[in-house]
């Protein structure tokens, strides 16, 4: 079983930047594969983008493409998503998960992010 900590949201201009970060502990030796998602008020929720851990290859949504990018720190068992260029419609909460918390529908809080015009 894996627990997950997320960290590194907050409000931003159109434009900026922002890191997140999702810090795992737990049985991570056995999961393959991450990802982000993100859910806007009155939307559903939608993939952003996944890397499989051992290999690190990458995946990305197509409105994502270029301007996100999903990366991790094997030492410190983090996952990350750096976002650059962000626009309003970014006004998200994102959410790191694995596929067995998914499938189990856990998604704890996620961590807010708020992108101004």
């Amino acid at each position: 079983q894996v627990q997950l900590v997320q960290s590194g949201g907050g409000l931003v201009q159109a434009g900026g930047s922002l890191r997140l970060s999702c810090a795992a502990s737990g049985r991570t030796f056995s999961t393959y594969i991450m990802g982000w998602f993100r859910q806007a008020p009155g939307k559903e929720r939608e993939f952003v983008a996944r890397i499989w851990w051992s290999g690190g290859g990458t995946y990305y949504a197509d409105s994502m493409k270029g301007r996100f990018t999903i990366s991790r720190d094997n030492t410190k068992n983090t996952l990350y998503l750096q976002m650059s260029s962000l626009k309003p419609e970014d006004t998200a909460v994102y959410y790191c998960n694995t596929p067995y918390r998914a499938s189990s529908n856990d998604w704890g809080q996620g961590t807010q992010v708020t992108v101004s015009s």
